[in-house]
């Protein structure tokens, strides 16, 4: 047998190795993410919220308690997340929002959202306006695809 089969077969090995790896590793991490969506849906409030600013800060930046940053992982303090400041009630606090309701969120107005502890996860109504539908970016494809067809119109 010659020297690049015994390569080849190694290298086989090593990537269904990595593989098997990868899917129980991923399965792990989706219970997990199941079981921390199942707590956030206990612990859901409905709140009236002001915000008063916006920002995607890192997390050790953001102001946020240091038990929450002390919790976090490692390689998620780095990340820039998306903070809000706001006043819930009469308090003045940092919460943590989804992406997605982080982008329509209204600045300088009130807002009544679903909260699970220091996260957003909902806008429910905007005072004074309507809530606005999350818009789809468009892919990189589909950007593509537009300007072909708008200089082929051309």
């Amino acid at each position: 047998m010659q020297w690049y089969w015994i390569v080849l077969i190694v290298l086989g090995v090593l990537v269904l190795a990595f593989v098997i790896f990868m899917m129980t590793f991923g399965r792990k991490l989706q219970k997990q993410q199941a079981e921390a969506e199942k707590q956030m849906e206990l612990n859901k409030r409905t709140e009236m919220i002001l915000v008063i600013d916006k920002q995607k800060k890192k997390m050790t930046e953001s102001g946020l308690p240091n038990s929450v940053i002390q919790q976090t992982p490692k390689y998620m303090r780095r990340m820039k997340m998306p903070i809000v400041k706001a006043k819930v009630g009469n308090q003045i606090m940092i919460l943590v929002a989804d992406n997605d309701v982080f982008e329509i969120l209204p600045v300088k107005k009130t807002c009544t959202v679903s909260m699970s502890g220091i996260y957003i996860t909902e806008l429910k109504a905007v005072r004074g306006g309507s809530v606005p539908k999350i818009q789809k970016k468009k892919g990189w494809f589909a950007r593509l695809k537009e300007k072909v067809a708008g200089a082929a119109k051309k």
